[in-house]
């Protein structure tokens, strides 16, 4: 068959699982759970293509507003790679996603390709892994993530991504399967982190503060609930307070990506993003 043959359709919840499930074959050891606020997020923002009704291609393009969207999950199974598939997917996904700037976390592998496509790398990103000691503070500065500070986080986050994303923090932030801590300190928000499982240990992300030594605070409130399994951060290498926390805590680099952007790049603050929430939405 030819990449003409493909047909490519919004994927449903249960095809979302399945991208899912690729993106863990390709060794980007995805959250438990993690899907759900992704579905939640862009019900339509999901694309699979089928070859006589067969999945075989995968993308997402998640719009958070009419300025901005992210991309990501773009899979074609091994076996069908070459033959065009995964570009006939891309174009798909790109037409609706026309207007936007779009921003994405691309592996190694793809960078060229994207950057043919017209995106511009902004900074790499590093994922650093491992087994850490780490007991829970005792800081009375450092809280659960309840709904009695739940709206004060969700403002807190807004000038960490180049798009309102409440819904998806809110989604993101309940307690079912993720644990989040907040640094408060004279009554505001200076810091939050979430670690959550997944197939292969827990991930930390986000992880946003004000300082070094608030981002060192959370670090160590979350990681002590992997309770000896290994934990990941996602660190925008820019941010050397971010590089040197992982390193601190004897996290070793395992995985990168480059976050890329076609059109306007935003001005975040790389500064303070010691962990990238997730490399599927950003």
């Amino acid at each position: 068959m030819t990449a003409s043959s493909l047909h490519i359709s919004t994927a449903n919840r249960a095809e979302l699982d399945l991208m899912v499930e690729w993106a863990a074959r390709e060794g980007w050891n995805p959250g438990i759970g993690d899907a759900d606020c992704f579905y939640a997020t862009d019900r339509a923002g999901y694309l699979v293509g089928k070859l006589g009704g067969d999945p075989i291609a995968c993308i997402s393009v998640v719009k958070y507003e009419p300025a901005f969207a992210f991309l990501g999950f773009y899979i074609v199974k091994p076996e069908l790679r070459g033959q065009g598939y995964g570009w006939r997917i891309w174009q798909d996904g790109m037409a609706r996603l026309d207007g936007r700037a779009v921003g994405l976390d691309g592996v190694i592998a793809q960078q060229e390709n994207y950057q043919r496509s017209g995106f511009v790398l902004a900074h790499r990103n590093i994922r650093f892994g491992g087994v850490t000691a780490c007991e829970e503070p005792r800081d009375a500065r450092i809280v659960p993530i309840d709904p009695n500070i739940v709206d004060a986080v969700v403002a807190y986050d807004r000038p960490f991504f180049p798009a309102t994303r409440d819904a998806f923090i809110r989604c993101w932030l309940r307690p079912q399967r993720r644990e989040g801590r907040a640094l408060i300190e004279d009554g505001a928000i200076r810091g939050y982190g979430v670690i959550r499982p997944c197939r292969s240990g827990f991930k930390i992300g986000p992880l946003f503060a004000d300082s070094d030594e608030g981002a060192d605070l959370l670090f160590r409130a979350l990681a002590a609930r992997a309770k000896g399994a290994e934990v990941f951060l996602d660190c925008p290498e820019p941010n050397r307070g971010a590089t040197g926390l992982a390193g601190r805590y004897r996290l070793s680099p395992v995985f990168e990506t480059a976050r890329m952007y076609r059109g306007a790049a935003p001005a975040l603050p790389l500064a303070r993003i010691y962990g990238i929430t997730t490399f599927e939405l950003g």
